[in-house]
C-alpha cells in the first residue's frame, strides 16, 4: 500500500511542476521590511532585497542559500543590520546598505535577532544569551568598540527609542509564538516605557484591554504601536504616556504585521504577501508594488525523492477497496488494488486536510481553509461534482 501511495504522490508532484507558470512579473512573498528615507529592504525567498519606497524593481542584496531576515536600518540610512544562518547558527550580521560583504557580530549559543538602532548609532539586538533567566532580553552592541551591554529591562523586546536615545518604548513579555487571533491569555504582550534614571519602568498598556499590544514605535511624542482591539492587528497610536489612543490603519481581514519605522514619519509593514507604507503625517496607507529580479527557483520543475513524506494523512474505506490520501493541501482517492486514481478536490486555491470516508463510502469529509478558517466540508469520492460546506464557524 505505502509503495502503491509513494508512486502516486510522485507522479502527481512531477504533472503539478510540470503545469506550474511563473506568474507574470515575477510576483513575491515579502516579508521583515524595513524603511530609510526612499529605501525599503525586505526578505524575500529566504534573501534580503532592496527597492525604493516608490516601489518598482527589487535588487537583491544577499544569496547565501540559508536564511537573511529581521533587517533594520542605521540612523544614518547606511549599514544594515540583520539576522542571517550562514554558519548554521542565528547569528547577528551589518552589511553596506547599497550591497558588500557582511560582518558577523555575535558568537553565542542562543539565536540573536536585529531589533532596533539607537540615536547615537549603538545596534540592539535580542537574545537569551545574557539574561541569566530563559527569557529574552535586548543587548546594545557598539559596532565601533565591539562591547556589549545587556539592557537592564527583564524579558524586554521589541524596542524603540526616543529622540534623545534616554526612553526606550518596549514590549514584555517577549513574544509567546501563539498566534491565535485575539489572544487575550497571561502571555500578551504590553507596552512599557523605561526613562534612564527612573527607579522602575512604566507599562502603558494593558489597563483597558488585556490582548496584544505590541511594536512600539517613537515618533514625535507618539508611540505607534499594532494591536487588535478592532478585531484585527492594526496601528494605533498614543501620546507617550499612554494617553489619546487613536487607530490609524483599518484593515480588515488579514493582520499588520512585522512594522518597521523611518525618521521621517513612514512606517512600512507586512499585509498578507505584500508591503505597504504609512505616511504618519497624512494617515493614508498605500500598497508598495514590487516585482523580483528572479528565476523563481521555487517553481522549478523537480524530483521528489522521497513522496511519502508528503502524504499528511491516509484513510481507508470501511469496504477496504480504497484509500483517501492528504498531500500538500490536496485530497486524492487511490484503489487498493486496481481501478481508477481520483483526485477529490479540484480547488487548487484551497487547502484541505484530514480527509477520511463519510459512512457511505460515496464521499469525502476533509477540513478545507477556503473561508479563511478551517471549516468541514463534503467532496466527491469520484471527484465528480462540488463541494458541499458542513460547518460554518466551526458549527453546523
Amino acid at each position: 500500500m505505502l509503495r502503491r501511495c509513494a508512486f502516486v504522490l510522485a507522479c502527481l508532484t512531477a504533472s503539478a511542476a510540470l503545469a506550474q507558470t511563473p506568474p507574470q512579473g515575477a510576483l513575491g512573498f515579502y516579508r521583515f521590511p524595513a524603511i530609510s528615507g526612499q529605501t525599503i529592504v525586505f526578505a524575500a525567498e529566504g534573501d534580503l532585497w532592496s527597492v525604493p519606497a516608490s516601489g518598482g524593481l527589487a535588487h537583491r542584496l544577499t544569496t547565501h542559500p540559508a536564511e537573511e531576515s529581521d533587517a533594520v536600518i542605521s540612523p544614518d540610512g547606511k549599514t544594515l543590520a540583520f539576522t542571517a544562518r550562514y554558519e548554521g547558527q542565528t547569528a547577528l550580521y551589518t552589511m553596506p546598505i547599497a550591497g558588500g560583504s557582511p560582518t558577523r557580530w555575535t558568537y553565542d549559543g542562543d539565536a540573536a535577532i536585529a531589533t532596533t538602532w539607537t540615536p547615537d548609532g549603538r545596534l540592539i539586538y535580542r537574545t537569551t544569551q545574557y539574561t541569566g533567566i530563559p527569557k529574552s532580553g535586548m543587548v546594545a552592541l557598539d559596532l565601533t568598540t565591539n562591547t556589549r551591554t545587556l539592557i537592564a529591562l527583564a524579558g524586554a523586546s521589541e524596542g524603540s527609542y526616543d529622540a534623545s536615545g534616554k526612553t526606550i518604548y518596549f514590549v514584555r513579555p517577549g513574544f509567546h509564538n501563539n498566534v491565535t487571533k485575539r489572544y487575550t491569555g497571561g502571555t500578551a504582550r504590553q507596552i512599557w516605557r523605561y526613562t534612564s534614571g527612573d527607579r522602575e519602568a512604566v507599562q502603558l498598556t494593558g489597563q483597558d484591554y488585556q490582548g496584544e499590544s505590541h511594536s512600539p514605535m517613537w515618533h514625535q511624542g507618539r508611540v505607534y504601536f499594532v494591536t487588535d482591539r478592532d478585531g484585527q492587528m492594526n496601528i494605533w497610536s498614543m501620546k507617550d504616556d499612554g494617553s489619546d489612543r487613536k487607530q490609524v490603519t483599518k484593515h480588515v481581514g488579514w493582520d499588520v504585521r512585522h512594522p518597521k519605522l523611518s525618521a521621517d514619519g513612514k512606517i512600512v509593514y507586512q499585509l498578507q504577501a505584500d508591503l505597504w507604507v504609512l505616511d504618519v503625517a497624512s494617515g493614508q496607507s498605500r500598497q508598495v508594488l514590487i516585482t523580483l529580479a528572479t528565476d523563481l527557483d521555487q517553481l522549478r520543475e523537480r524530483w521528489v525523492r522521497d513522496p511519502i513524506s508528503y502524504l499528511s494523512s491516509a484513510h481507508l474505506s470501511h469496504d477496504g477497496t480504497r484509500a483517501v490520501l492528504t498531500s500538500r493541501g490536496r485530497v486524492f482517492v487511490a484503489p487498493v488494488k486496481g481501478g481508477r486514481f481520483v483526485r477529490a478536490s479540484t480547488k487548487d486555491s484551497v487547502r484541505f486536510r484530514d480527509a477520511v470516508f463519510a459512512a457511505d463510502g460515496k464521499s469525502v469529509l476533509a477540513l478545507s481553509d477556503e473561508s479563511g478558517e478551517f471549516e468541514w466540508v463534503r467532496l466527491p469520492a469520484n471527484g465528480v461534482g462540488t463541494d458541499e460546506p458542513l460547518t460554518k464557524n466551526s458549527r453546523i
